[in-house]
């Protein structure tokens, strides 16, 4: 551009000026051709030597600025953004370098900006609990969270510039997206997703405004645990509703027996009023069994922990349930072998926690041990920091399809049963609340036709 520029405006100077000496020269003199030749190429000559020098100063400092400027802004287009030009001279040359670098300095804090926020915006996204992706017109992903690939089983940086249903297919959620592209309005669906494992999903669906880019977003939420809770919820309400109504109609019925002319008997009246308080102690437990569990749960069980003596709360829960396991002749034992001194067994935890959880323990096993069966409760130290028991019977055993379910509120391997001996079915949901509260573990192991194990670990009381 430089030897361009000073070409061009050289042989104009140039021109003009030979063209100016000779003028001069033919108008003041008369000469002949050859001399009139002659001068006109000395003149040339010195015209161009008088005239190169000046001129290659003023085009270099001409042009000099427009070639930085030029590679200044390639600079700038090619990312380099805050890239500083500096050029020469004085006046114009300085306004116009301070302008251009102001420029590149407000541009490169205005994408630094930008960069940040669209990191924000991406960090956001990214640690949301919600599944999030966007798609334009065409329904080409322009944006996924690892959240959404999670939920709709896709990798993310594959799904970057595809088209939705060529990643899910999934006719579900496709339905969804048709019946939400009929309304600018948002809208908002529940589906089954069944894929990696069955589970329940919250789809909202909203279109971008109409604009540059225009798009639908998609957000999903999982609700599996939502859907499980509310169903355990209704289970629960039907099953309390249940439990209260048996000997609620019990209690009734014989009333109104009694009302109706049975009271003047007294054998009658006598087996009317023992299955009236019956069933009036089982609604007790029940409701108390109610009461101590949604204290449990609440997170505020109100609990004293203590160095508790394990030995003693043993033998005192045993003695309490002698009497009804002497009626049925059963055996009630407790194996303290495995201890070096058992006096000095001492667990960190609540003295009335501790005892429920064995009393609901030992009380179960009395319940479904038959006649002349074995009730063992034996005791050991688990390595350095906890001690552990296990209450087993020779009962009747719990099926293996039953057992990870026993710790459910209300849950009854054998209804029936159940019912007849009185228990309210909230006993072992209990005592593995109460268990995890004092930060220990229960599991609970069976064989069928020849009893049942639980097995608890407690951690060691503190050293004072």
């Amino acid at each position: 551009m430089f030897w361009r520029l000073f070409a061009s405006v050289y042989s104009v100077i140039l021109g003009v000026g030979i063209l100016f000496t000779l003028v001069v020269i033919y108008r003041s003199s008369n000469i002949g051709m050859i001399d009139f030749a002659r001068d006109m190429v000395i003149v040339s000559a010195v015209v161009l030597l008088l005239s190169a020098i000046p001129l290659l100063v003023v085009t270099r400092n001409f042009a000099g600025p427009i070639q930085d400027l030029t590679t200044g802004a390639k600079r700038i287009s090619e990312g380099d953004y805050g890239f500083k030009i500096h050029l020469g001279g004085m006046g114009e040359n300085q306004s116009l370098a301070r302008a251009f670098n102001e420029m590149s300095e407000e541009l490169a804090q205005q994408f630094a900006q930008l960069e940040q926020d669209r990191q924000q915006l991406r960090t956001i996204l990214g640690g949301m609990v919600e599944g999030v992706v966007a798609f334009g017109h065409d329904q080409r992903i322009l944006f996924a969270n690892e959240r959404a690939g999670w939920f709709l089983e896709f990798n993310i940086q594959d799904a970057i510039g595809r088209k939705f249903w060529e990643v899910v297919r999934h006719r579900a959620i496709h339905e969804v997206l048709n019946r939400a592209g009929q309304t600018e309005q948002p809208h908002r669906e529940e589906i089954d997703w069944i894929g990696r494992g069955v589970k329940s999903l919250a789809i909202y669906v909203a279109q971008l405004p109409d604009g540059p880019s225009p798009g639908t977003i998609l957000v999903l939420h999982d609700t599996t645990k939502l859907r499980q809770l509310e169903r355990l919820r209704q289970e629960f309400v039907a099953n309390v509703s249940h439990e209260l109504k048996t000997p609620l109609s019990v209690i009734k019925a014989c009333v109104e027996t009694l009302l109706d002319g049975a009271a003047e008997d007294e054998q009658s009246r006598a087996e009317f009023l023992i299955q009236i308080s019956e069933q009036g102690d089982r609604l007790y437990a029940l409701i108390l069994d109610l009461l101590s569990l949604a204290k449990i749960e609440s997170g505020n069980p109100e609990l004293e922990l203590e160095a508790i003596p394990l030995i003693a709360t043993i033998e005192d829960c045993l003695d309490r349930h002698r009497p009804r396991a002497e009626v049925k002749h059963q055996s009630l034992i407790a194996d303290f072998s495995a201890l070096e001194s058992p006096d000095d067994v001492l667990v960190w935890a609540d003295e009335e926690a501790l005892s429920q959880i064995l009393d609901n323990l030992v009380d179960n096993a009395v319940k479904y041990t038959p006649e002349q069966g074995q009730v063992r409760i034996r005791c050991w130290p688990e390595g350095e920091n906890q001690f552990g028991f296990e209450v087993s019977d020779t009962g009747i055993g719990i099926p293996e399809r039953d057992l990870p379910r026993i710790f459910e509120r209300f849950y009854r391997v054998d209804k029936g049963r159940s019912r007849e001996v009185g228990g309210t079915g909230l006993g072992l949901a209990i005592v593995k609340h109460l268990v995890q509260v004092l930060n220990g573990s229960i599991r609970a192991t069976s064989s069928l036709g020849h009893g049942t194990t639980f097995t608890i670990l407690l951690p060691k009381a503190r050293e004072a």
